[in-house]
């Protein structure tokens, strides 16, 4: 049996895939007692297979949490206090859930091992009605977790990453690219990179399409440093790029972030080089931080306020079966501001 837009699949259709009846599928979806794991898990793949959920309501007067959706991030606490893009990208998320009554249950965890097992005591106390996956990574074990328990989830990151989870995205690849193509036409020649957790996803993406752009221009001096987003991370990465002999050492740094972006300009003017004259910067997630340094930060633009309100609508939309499905949000647009300029010759 296949599932067509013409033709609404219910909880029927279900229960008649998995070879159970109504009821047992309510039972599997509201984790109740009664059912062997193995039925379950079939019920589960039913589901999926028709690309079924609970109906928001339906689970509701069913006695199920589905006032409360949860998020787990992987960073340190003080880390995460910091870092502009995940304050703006909550408020978005909050500007969804307020329209829909529901509130946020956000936890910060230590690995994706620790995350893995709290989805799944959130989902089997009915403590949640759904979750935001963030910070996917090679192999994640997120996906297999969400998709055995039957967990409605949106996924933030590239498909290729998420493993045919429901999937919100940043086309990450044409914006390093268009970085990279734009300091080259400024006349850049020994451009760097200083760039985010090695390990995550949408940081490899990013590391890909620097090397392949880099290659396709003949940036023979281009480099690349992995970092972990803090702003010290990113102060040490920029001090070893700058204090590399004269011919080796970049006129452009394009940044995974914001904060790092501030810290290399501090650096960059402790060392007594002048931005944009002597080095130009480019930082990543736009915000009041770059238009508040002198210069003002050049950035990669993006309304993550409103990336996190769209995840937020897609979780609605999987969790009642009517929403959009997986879908990029809208490219990075390079804002040019005072910190770059063609290379002094």
């Amino acid at each position: 049996m296949t599932s067509t837009p013409s033709a609404r699949v219910t909880i029927k259709d279900v229960a008649a895939r998995a070879g159970v009846s109504k009821g047992a599928v309510s039972l599997a979806f509201n984790h109740r007692p009664g059912l062997s794991e193995a039925t379950r898990d079939r019920i589960f793949r039913a589901a999926r297979e028709l690309g079924w959920a609970p109906n928001l309501t339906a689970r509701s007067l069913a006695g199920s949490r589905v006032d409360v959706v949860g998020l787990a991030v992987c960073r340190p606490a003080r880390m995460l206090g910091l870092e502009p893009f995940y304050m703006e990208f909550v408020s978005g998320v909050e500007s969804v859930l307020t329209e829909h009554s529901c509130s946020l249950l956000l936890r910060l965890v230590k690995n994706l091992e620790e995350e893995a097992g709290l989805l799944d005591s959130w989902w089997k106390a009915r403590q949640i009605g759904g979750s935001i996956l963030v910070d996917f990574r090679a192999e994640d074990p997120r996906v297999a977790v969400a998709a055995r328990l039957g967990l409605p989830v949106v996924a933030v990151g590239h498909p290729s990453l998420t493993g045919g989870l429901t999937s919100v995205w940043t086309d990450d690849a044409t914006a390093v690219t268009e970085a990279v193509r734009y300091l080259t036409a400024l006349g850049h020649r020994r451009i760097a990179r200083v760039g985010g957790a090695a390990a995550l996803g949408h940081t490899a993406i990013r590391t890909a399409a620097f090397e392949a752009t880099a290659r396709e221009l003949g940036l023979t001096g281009a480099a690349q440093v992995a970092t972990d987003f803090s702003g010290d991370a990113g102060a040490r990465a920029t001090r070893s790029l700058l204090t590399a002999a004269p011919q080796d050492r970049p006129t452009a740094i394009v940044y995974d972030n914001d904060i790092m972006a501030v810290a290399g300009l501090s650096v960059a003017t402790e060392m007594g080089l002048r931005v944009p004259d002597d080095v130009s910067l480019l930082a990543w997630d736009d915000s009041q931080l770059c238009r508040l340094t002198h210069p003002t930060l050049s950035a990669m633009s993006h309304d993550v306020h409103g990336f996190g309100a769209e995840v937020a609508r897609t979780l609605f939309g999987v969790i009642t079966g009517e929403g959009p499905g997986s879908h990029p949000v809208p490219t990075p647009v390079l804002t040019p501001r005072g910190s770059t300029a063609p290379p002094k010759v």
